[in-house]
């Protein structure tokens, strides 16, 4: 923790050293929001995001090709003040997926009411995941096993800005993880809450859960989040307290931009109660604590016109057993990965991908993990 509370501060000193203008740094926009901009003309838009991956374990004779995900956007504005959004995915070229669908109300610049499934605001990729976003042919996996990308739930809440604070804020009420349905439980030591994803298919909701998150985009470069999500799993058991797990979760994140230079931070912590009751229930072996964070640093070089070649490096600690109760937590749940790569972008929203992974455990003796990706990245 203090080494990510040490980055935060080095990103904000950078921020107010370095700065060459008194300006605030533009708010950046994934996907949804951009189709649902008050700037679009009404009626239909239509968008897409995409990438192919290869991974080639070390010393296999052979590797994976991939279709990861080719996902369709459509926003459509009703009038200067409604619009809805959905993004519909196709993973691995056989499985589909609404990622998002949700009715936008503007009631004001600052202020807007949303409703529907929906991203939960919890790091940065949770929310910015489209591929040509982030360096590396994968999503981190501290995202992927802590957060876990891509989370959406279906609820209600409020969006907007407080410009006077140079503070975007979020703030839902939505259905949380299931934790047990049918007699059998979903989350586990491996990858802790993801199996629990309901992602708005015929979800269950026994109660509620909060969600919320503020950014800073006051300095020039500089984001910093702060992200907090609040209540209990859910269940079809009402009479069996053994089968709810109490979530407390709370993340930090920070992003800074300095000319060619780019740095991010990030750091996702996870309490969970009534875990011991839980495990002895169905059988799992689900942690007590969950935490995990990455820090990248990336630099991008000019090339003609739009295109720009940025090798990168990224470093990634993240422990589904951070703690446990009632057994001894597994070693090989306690993780590392350490990332090379370099991202060719040809065109705005296009770029071709490679990177070298280090993978290690904190089991004695265990071999480090190798593994070359390569892939393109499209986002329109």
């Amino acid at each position: 923790m203090k080494k990510i509370i040490s980055f935060v501060v080095a990103f904000s000193f950078g921020a107010v050293v370095f700065a060459q203008e008194d300006v605030k740094q533009e708010l950046a926009k994934n996907a949804a929001e951009t189709l649902t901009s008050t700037a679009l003309p009404k009626g239909l838009t239509i968008g897409g995001y995409g990438q192919v991956d290869y991974n080639e374990p070390d010393g296999s004779t052979a590797g994976k090709l991939d279709i990861h995900r080719l996902v369709m956007l459509f926003g459509y504005k009703f009038n200067d003040k409604v619009s809805f959004l959905t993004e519909i995915e196709y993973e691995h070229v056989k499985e589909v997926y609404v990622e998002q669908a949700f009715l936008k109300y503007r009631v004001n610049e600052n202020f807007n009411v949303q409703a529907g499934l929906m991203l939960v605001p919890m790091g940065i990729i949770n929310e910015y995941h489209e591929p040509t976003t982030y360096y590396g042919v994968e999503r981190p996996n501290v995202d992927k096993y802590i957060v876990p990308t891509t989370w959406r739930e279906v609820g209600v809440g409020v969006t907007g800005k407080i410009d006077a604070a140079s503070l975007k804020y979020q703030a839902y009420i939505f259905n949380g993880f299931k934790s047990y349905a049918d007699g059998a439980g979903f989350l586990r030591g491996k990858d802790g809450l993801r199996k629990g994803r309901q992602k708005g298919a015929e979800s269950q909701i026994s109660s509620p859960t909060f969600s919320g998150k503020l950014d800073y985009y006051g300095l020039p470069g500089l984001r910093l989040g702060l992200s907090g999500y609040f209540g209990d799993t859910q269940t079809d058991d009402t009479t069996e307290e053994a089968s709810t797990i109490g979530v407390s979760m709370i993340g930090f994140d920070a992003r800074y931009k300095y000319n060619n230079l780019e740095l991010r931070g990030q750091y996702i912590a996870s309490k969970l109660s009534g875990t011991e009751e839980y495990n002895t229930l169905t059988g799992k072996d689900l942690g007590s604590e969950m935490k995990g964070y990455y820090v990248e640093a990336a630099y991008g070089f000019d090339l003609e016109g739009v295109e720009r070649l940025t090798p990168f490096v990224r470093y990634e600690a993240y422990d589904t057993h951070a703690a446990t109760e009632g057994f001894e937590a597994n070693k090989a749940y306690d993780r590392t990965d350490l990332f090379f790569g370099l991202n060719y972008r040809v065109a705005k929203g296009a770029a071709f991908k490679v990177d070298y992974q280090i993978s290690d455990n904190a089991v004695s003796g265990s071999d480090s993990m190798k593994t070359f990706n390569a892939g393109l990245a499209v986002w329109f």
